[in-house]
């Protein structure tokens, strides 16, 4: 259904640590934009971004075009998928490290689902961000 989601950040240089570390815990890594860098300034985006966006599952950080400073929305949140409980503790554990702060941390959370382990951080400009793997209702062996 999405072919990318952006969030407006104030600092770039420091989005990208964040997130390099956060989704780098993920298995995700920066987007590649072969043949456009001009057009990608002032720009960062993890997941895929193939033949000039024909192909594209990204997220994506900018400093807001309207020159205001970016917000975080009241409700909005971004749900990342993680495909074990390690990469959950592990991407919450670089959130922390790299600016972000805790708005919940790794857990079962078996009032969505029997098979709900997340946790739950805003990065560095205050975008809630959770990561979530299913499939699980034990720490798996």
């Amino acid at each position: 259904m999405f072919s990318y989601i952006t969030l407006g950040t104030s600092d770039l240089q420091r989005s990208i640590l964040f997130y390099d570390a956060a989704m780098g815990a993920l298995n995700i890594q920066r987007c590649a934009t072969p043949g456009e860098e001009a057009d990608w300034q002032g720009w960062a985006g993890w997941g895929y971004y193939e033949n000039q966006g024909e192909r594209e599952l990204a997220l994506w950080l900018c400093e807001p075009f309207n020159g205001a400073p970016p917000s975080a929305g009241n409700g909005s949140m971004v749900a990342l998928k993680a495909t074990s409980w390690a990469q959950v503790r592990a991407f919450h554990a670089a959130a922390l490290a790299h600016g972000g702060s805790s708005e919940g941390e790794p857990a079962l959370r078996p009032q969505y689902n029997a098979d709900f382990f997340s946790s739950y951080v805003r990065d560095p400009d205050g975008n809630k961000l959770a990561v979530v793997c299913r499939g699980f209702t034990a720490e798996p062996g």
